[in-house]
C-alpha cells in the first residue's frame, strides 16, 4: 500500500507556488468562458479556482486532502471547495469543463479517474489537464532508490506517482469515449525557490509517502543523500532546476450528434 501524501499547505503555498504558476498557462489553454461551469480536479489551495473565476465562470474545486480543502476555503471563502477522491467522485452537475493542473498523477487507478471526468462533463464538454508525465523527475527518483534501498527499502513499492506515456493516457481516454484533440509529452525544467535549499522544500512537499515508518533524523539523513546524488546533474548557478517533464490534454466527450455522425461515417 502507498501512504497518502502528508500535505503541508502552508509550506505549499510558500515555497511550492510555481504550481499554481505554471498553472496559469493551462488556464489560457482552457479559455474559461462567462457562466461556465468549471470543476477544477486537485484543486490543492484555490488558487486556480480564483483564475479561472475572472473569466466569469462558476468553479468548484475538489482535493483528496482536506488541508488542502481547509486552506482554499479560508483564502477564497466564496467558492465551492468539496475533499473527494477523483478515482470514487460523481455528482448531479453536469460541467462544461473539467480541469486539472499538477494533480492526475498523484491518482493511481487513472481508468477510475477518465470515467469520473467523463460523468462529470456534459455532452460536448472539454477536459483539459496538465500532469507529470513518463520520465518525469527520473534522477530524482533514481536518487530516492538508491539512499532507501541503502536501508532495505524500495522506492518503487512506496511512489506515489503515475508518470505514463502520452499513448498510455490517450488510449485510457479513447477507450472512455473522448475524442483527443490536442496531446502533448514535453520537457519542462522547473527551478527552486530558496537557493541551496529548494530541493528540500520539494522532498518535504511531495516525498511523504517514500519516508513512512523513519524518524525525523533518518528522513533528514536520505534528503540529504539525495541532495548528494543530485548536485552535480540538478544544481545550477545557485538554484535547483528540477527534471520535470510534463503531458498537456485537451479532449472533448462527445456530444450525441458527434457519435451519431461518427457510426453514420462508412
Amino acid at each position: 500500500m502507498v501512504q497518502a501524501n502528508q500535505w503541508n499547505a502552508g509550506l505549499y503555498d510558500a515555497k511550492m507556488n510555481f504550481v499554481s504558476e505554471y498553472g496559469k498557462g493551462l488556464v489560457d489553454w482552457l479559455q474559461p468562458a462567462p457562466g461556465e461551469s468549471i470543476l477544477d480536479l486537485g484543486c490543492g489551495t484555490g488558487d486556480l479556482c480564483a483564475e479561472l473565476s475572472l473569466a466569469g465562470a462558476y468553479v468548484t474545486g475538489i482535493d483528496f486532502s482536506a488541508t488542502m480543502i481547509e486552506a482554499a476555503r479560508k483564502k477564497y471563502p466564496p467558492f465551492a471547495f468539496e475533499v473527494a477522491d477523483a478515482h470514487t467522485y460523481r455528482t448531479d452537475v453536469s460541467y462544461n469543463a473539467v480541469f486539472s493542473n499538477a494533480a492526475l498523477h498523484w491518482m493511481k487507478r487513472p481508468a477510475e479517474v477518465v470515467e469520473t471526468v467523463w460523468l462529470a462533463l456534459a455532452p460536448g464538454g472539454r477536459f483539459v489537464a496538465e500532469f507529470g508525465g513518463h520520465g518525469n523527475c527520473g534522477q530524482i527518483t533514481k536518487a530516492l532508490r538508491t539512499a532507501l534501498a541503502r536501508r532495505g527499502i524500495s522506492a518503487d513499492e512506496r511512489s506515489p506517482w503515475y508518470f505514463p506515456s502520452i499513448g498510455e493516457y490517450t488510449t485510457l481516454l479513447e477507450k472512455q469515449g473522448f475524442h483527443v484533440v490536442f496531446a502533448s509529452h514535453f520537457d519542462r525544467p522547473t527551478v527552486m525557490a530558496d537557493g541551496d535549499l529548494g530541493l528540500s522544500h520539494w522532498l518535504n512537499s511531495f516525498c511523504s509517502p517514500f519516508f513512512a515508518g523513519l524518524s525525523s533524523d533518518d528522513i533528514q539523513q536520505v534528503c540529504r543523500e539525495v541532495t548528494d546524488i543530485l548536485r552535480p546533474a540538478l544544481f545550477q548557478e545557485g538554484h535547483w532546476v528540477l527534471d520535470y517533464k510534463r503531458i498537456r490534454v485537451l479532449a472533448h466527450k462527445k456530444s450525441e450528434k458527434d457519435t451519431l455522425q461518427g457510426g453514420a461515417v462508412k
